[in-house]
């Protein structure tokens, strides 16, 4: 392409994306859709989100570990939930034990390819829980198996379990001791609102526990 050819492109992207015109308007209405979908979260979950940083903080304090697991962009939540509670959130204080059972691949592979991907997170479980400790299990859906077979894990080695889900996932949700539903269907709105439930779980476990520290400097 010649230099003018790539000027002329450039202005007309420009004057396709300048105010008003049909790139921002489409970019207004996903943005603003997120926000209505984050607003209903807001009002449906405000209490179950409090109910289950309850109960991390109670396991927390006694010692215990939070695990989390999903799959897909589930997973991706899962890790940065764990590394904002093993690292740090908003404020400078000691580590916090939190792992994502989605992390190693050697464990996953190996039980994936021995006992099947049903198992890659319960099997783990099994190895490394606690009673009294807390599984956060992520699913848009409600139908991972193996986000499935990582609460019955739990509730076999009296864990305490938190599921995020969405609308669908009502089954999976009772089968948890503290749901946080998001009422949408759709996935990148379901996994907009977990995320958010997730940073406001670390707000409230640190308050809780640290609530006198002051946060970093910048």
């Amino acid at each position: 392409m010649s230099a003018r050819r790539g000027r002329r492109a450039g202005s007309t992207a420009k004057r396709r994306n300048a105010a008003g015109g049909p790139l921002e308007r489409a970019a207004r209405t996903v943005l603003d859709d997120a926000a209505r979908a984050m607003e209903r979260m807001s009002e449906k979950s405000a209490a179950a989100v409090a109910a289950a940083a309850e109960a991390m903080i109670a396991s927390l304090g006694a010692g215990g570990t939070i695990f989390y697991c999903g799959n897909g962009g589930s997973a991706a939540d899962a890790q940065h939930m764990a590394a904002e509670l093993a690292g740090r959130y908003l404020l400078d204080r000691p580590p916090l034990p939190a792992v994502a059972l989605t992390t190693n691949t050697s464990a996953l592979t190996a039980i994936g390819n021995d006992y099947g991907f049903s198992q890659v997170f319960s099997r783990q479980l099994d190895a490394l829980a606690m009673p009294g400790d807390v599984l956060v299990a992520v699913t848009t859906s409600g139908g991972s198996s193996n986000v499935l077979a990582a609460v019955r894990a739990a509730r076999r080695r009296r864990v305490v379990t938190v599921g995020l889900t969405g609308r669908k996932g009502m089954a999976f949700a009772r089968r948890c001791d503290h749901a946080l539903v998001v009422p949408e269907i759709s996935t990148p709105r379901i996994q907009e609102s977990h995320l958010v439930m997730g940073h406001a779980l670390c707000e409230l476990i640190e308050r809780a526990l640290f609530g006198a520290m002051r946060p970093p400097r910048g």
